[in-house]
């Protein structure tokens, strides 16, 4: 069937050049003919391309899965780093960009208490423009409150490794906490310095805590604290759901020692979007406008930047994978453009004994191969989108797509056959019609 293909093929293009010589020859004075060179027009040209591509269906289809892979992972990679991105964005803007950390720098044993912090930061701080929340948190030192345990029970040890840290009590608002059971201590209990705690989801396991109800006991350092709530998650600062919540000022009564070493005293703020900046360059003039000098405060970094790092790691990891696919289609395309060639030199021998240049054939298996590189560019363009739609609903996220990114799928489909099929098309140009036929 192919070999009756290739003689139609031969058959077509020798009527065409008969018809154009019929018509185009002209005579010399001396009487002698002379005949024009042949020409190959772009129809036939086409024709003869796709006719070479549809003898082979199958092994076409093979030689394609290459290029698919690849450009579906080009279009994939991009599509999906820009809606992760996206993603990225969202989150960072409604957590990161609205927090601003304050860090006591002071020496701690400057104060009778064990950190610089008014006891009234959390009102001071609430008055700065853009903030919603604000709270101050620190770690008791364990050497300070010995061992944390829950109703003593026969047998059972004490467990000293339980971290507990004095919270003021706008801490649960700031780090966008949320509640298991319970309730949080509010500054009514804050200020009396009431021997109440919450408790880390974490640690309520640990001590057999499943619900506050029944006002259950806890022994800090031998100290009895009636537990009051269970946190069972946090937006900031997920270690406190290992430790021990109790108010500031209960800490200040009972241990008014220095914080636990390397860990300075913290003031987390919750802000309005946008006004992070502004908080941060005013909140140490309002919390000690004595001694503003006594805290760093640190505004969240550039989204954009981190956006830019998270989208150029993402790609440039990916976009490797997409080369190596789209290196291994080239392969495949040069390859059985290749075999093609060798099956075919008959037929190329004939053509160029029939008056086909050397441009023609080269350009006949160029186009080839670049058609097979553009439909596998094209196929791939889809499946990469379908796979960015559908990681999206999984993920529920929203799908973002640059036009650039299909529109140019096809075309890097088609630049990969194009080089992918310069070599074969050369080696067929230069085959000789005397060596060919003699095959």
């Amino acid at each position: 069937m192919n070999a009756l293909s290739s003689l139609g093929s031969v058959a077509r293009l020798l009527r065409q050049r008969l018809e154009r010589r019929e018509g185009k020859q002209r005579v010399r004075a001396d009487n002698t003919v002379v005949v024009p060179t042949s020409r190959l027009r772009l129809v036939d040209l086409v024709t003869e391309a796709v006719a070479g591509i549809l003898q082979r269906t199958g092994r076409t289809a093979l030689t394609i899965v290459g290029i698919v892979l690849g450009v579906a992972a080009f279009v994939a990679v991009l599509g999906v780093t820009a809606t992760a991105t996206g993603q990225i964005s969202r989150r960072f803007t409604e957590l990161y960009a609205t927090e601003v950390t304050v860090t006591d720098v002071t020496l701690t044993d400057t104060y009778a208490t064990a950190t610089a912090f008014p006891a009234d930061a959390d009102q001071r701080v609430m008055v700065i423009n853009g903030v919603r929340h604000a709270g101050v948190y620190w770690t008791i030192p364990a050497e300070q409150i010995g061992s944390v345990t829950g109703v003593p029970l026969p047998g059972v040890a004490a467990n000293t490794t339980i971290p507990v840290i004095a919270a003021s009590a706008g801490l649960f608002d700031a780090v966008r906490g949320h509640l298991a059971a319970g309730r949080i201590f509010d500054a009514a209990l804050d200020q009396r310095g009431e021997r109440v705690a919450v408790l880390g989801g974490a640690i309520a396991h640990h001590l057999g805590i499943t619900s506050p109800d029944g006002l259950p006991a806890i022994f800090v350092g031998g100290v009895p604290f009636t537990v009051i709530g269970i946190v069972d998650t946090v937006q900031r600062r997920p270690e406190l759901l290992a430790a021990v919540w109790i108010p500031r000022h209960t800490a200040e009564v009972l241990w008014p020692g220095p914080p636990e070493p390397g860990q300075p005293p913290q003031m987390v703020i919750d802000t309005n979007l946008g006004a992070a900046a502004v908080v941060a360059r005013q909140v140490a003039l309002a919390l000690r406008p004595d001694a503003p000098n006594s805290f760093n405060a640190a505004a969240p970094p550039d989204p954009q930047t981190l956006r830019d790092q998270v989208s150029t790691d993402l790609s440039g990891l990916f976009l490797v994978l997409a080369g190596v696919c789209l290196v291994i289609g080239a392969v495949g395309i040069a390859n059985t453009t290749l075999v093609a060639v060798l099956e075919r030199v008959p037929e190329i021998g004939l053509r160029r004994a029939l008056g086909a240049q050397r441009r023609h054939i080269a350009g006949q298996f160029l186009l080839e191969s670049t058609t097979l590189g553009a439909v596998g560019g094209l196929n791939g363009a889809g499946i990469g989108v379908a796979t960015i739609v559908a990681v999206a609903f999984v993920r529920e996220w929203t799908p973002v797509m640059t036009p650039w990114t299909v529109l140019c799928a096809p075309a890097v489909g088609a630049i990969t056959g194009l080089l992918a099929g310069i070599y074969p098309s050369l080696r067929a140009a230069r085959i000789e019609p005397v060596d060919a036929l003699r095959q």
